[in-house]
């Protein structure tokens, strides 16, 4: 299913006037044009700093073999995070939001929201920036979670997110008091189901006017799917590195390639942005603290929301989600950019040492368990009261944490 590679199509485009940059800014101010989706990949998030997953030898993959994973998507997936979720807690310590600043491209999505053209940003990222540059977050399905908030794996109590960054960032495990799971943000591992507001969105691409993909490879299903799913008379619009997917085999498909923060910045001095972005983009050196954007609703508003019939027909099957990040180029020149992202995966490899380190459970980082106060009438306290934790369940969770520190140990032994 999917994207498949098909026949390019060679003759002219039927609704562009040309496939360029020109005429794409001439189409947006059109009439014609007032419903653009916008999907983005990590290829949108490396110009700030935060390395992909699948490049060879600097992306995170690559660099979390340190940890003696079975394999590098071991790290994302929920079964391995259940016996040994060091390596994640290590991975989440070096992206966790606060970090890394919004990019051209992720502020020129907010300038597409604030001229009433933008209906929805899909993203892969994990990383909130998008809500960091000022997308509304009603307009932001964030296709593979994020750090946005937390729960745990076994009751989906919520966890507080500042005490949650606070033991992430010293290296701490963090369990639920009230039945003695794990806690992790809300990304989705392989073997999780994607959030609902994903699949309730989807049938809006039906109506979409323009489509614009940014810094993805377009190969993790189904976020990869959405491209086939705008009407055929819907100019799809690539923005990347590479081709990707089959944007190009349609007679209004463009594809731009380079570096995206800067095609970003050519389309906005067409469209007479470009004053416009500097300034949106100059006002995300004021970083909002996570937990103001966790108060953003994940949840797309009731317009977005279309009938359960359309749903089961457009939305493609659910498949585990793969890449957990892509980000877009930078607006300094390729050396500076390339020096930079190469000293975060020296900081990444330190990091990740030191993680293995923590896990031995000597030192001052000790694994603790963080309380989490229940809300009144909430979901995860009707379930403790409905599946009671089984007398033996304190047994297992310390055989389960005895065989963690053997793999690691194990881990480590092998480095």
């Amino acid at each position: 299913m999917g994207n498949q590679l098909s026949e390019p199509y060679d003759g002219p485009p039927e609704i562009l006037e040309g496939r360029d940059v020109q005429s794409i800014a001439k189409y947006m101010e059109s009439p014609e044009c007032r419903k653009v989706f916008v999907m983005l990949g990590a290829g949108v998030s490396t110009a700030a700093g935060i390395p992909d997953f699948r490049s060879p030898g600097t992306g995170l993959y690559s660099n979390l073999q340190r940890l003696n994973l079975p394999y590098p998507e071991a790290v994302f997936e929920i079964n391995y995070f259940r016996e040994n979720p060091v390596p994640f807690y290590t991975l989440a310590r070096e992206l966790y939001p606060g970090r890394f600043r919004p990019t051209l491209t992720h502020t020129f999505v907010k300038l597409l929201a604030d001229h009433s053209l933008l209906d929805t940003c899909f993203t892969q990222n994990i990383d909130t920036l998008e809500r960091q540059a000022g997308v509304p977050g009603d307009r932001i399905v964030e296709a593979h979670g994020s750090f946005a908030s937390q729960h745990c794996i076994d009751c989906h109590m919520p966890f507080d997110g500042a005490k949650m960054k606070e033991a992430v960032l010293k290296g701490d495990i963090v369990r639920c008091s009230h039945c003695g799971g794990l806690v992790k943000p809300d990304i989705v591992f392989f073997g999780e189901s994607l959030p609902a507001a994903f699949h309730k969105t989807v049938p809006r691409l039906r109506g979409a006017d323009l489509l614009i993909v940014i810094g993805t490879s377009l190969t993790v299903h189904p976020f990869a799917s959405l491209t086939t799913l705008v009407p055929e008379g819907c100019p799809r619009i690539l923005i990347n590195m590479d081709p990707a997917g089959d944007i190009g085999t349609r007679p209004d498909d463009v594809v731009l390639l380079g570096r995206c923060d800067e095609i970003v910045r050519e389309l906005c001095r067409e469209l007479g942005w470009e004053e416009e972005l500097d300034r949106e983009w100059g006002k995300t050196e004021l970083m909002a603290p996570l937990d103001e954007l966790a108060e953003t609703t994940l949840e797309t508003r009731e317009a977005h929301a279309p009938p359960t019939a359309d749903l089961a027909e457009a939305a493609p099957p659910a498949e585990p989600a793969g890449e957990a990040g892509e980000v877009a180029p930078t607006v300094t020149e390729a050396e500076i950019e390339d020096a930079r992202v190469e000293a975060e995966v020296e900081t990444l490899t330190e990091q990740v040492e030191k993680g293995l380190e923590l896990s031995e459970g000597k030192g001052d980082h000790a694994s603790t368990t963080v309380t989490i106060t229940p809300e009144e009438g909430s979901a995860g306290a009707e379930k403790r009261t409905e599946e009671p934790k089984p007398p033996e369940a304190s047994r297992d969770a310390d055989d389960a944490s005895s065989e963690r520190k053997e793999d690691v140990l194990a881990a480590k032994e092998k480095l």
